[in-house]
């Protein structure tokens, strides 16, 4: 092998090389985001699930007393206003 083909070795390895460092951070952003969207499906269809098979309470929902307390100071600051 001659100098000029080892340069020209180099060359290209180094090229190769730069092209991959240039696109590893897409791909893997891409695979990244993938498996994120996989998750999201598997949650949502696992939900939808769940939501069929969740039974209703009998007992009706009554606010805390920390929503009555802050209905009360919104309206009051209206009023004040």
């Amino acid at each position: 092998m001659t100098g000029n083909q080892t340069e020209a070795l180099i060359g290209m390895l180094a090229t190769f090389g730069l092209l991959v460092l240039m696109v590893l951070p897409s791909v893997i952003g891409i695979v990244r985001e993938k498996r994120v969207d996989r998750q999201l499906r598997e949650a949502q269809e696992g939900e939808g699930v769940r939501k069929k098979t969740q039974k209703s309470s009998s007992r009706s929902t009554v606010p805390s007393t920390a929503t009555w307390y802050a209905e009360g100071r919104r309206s009051k600051k209206l009023v004040n206003s």
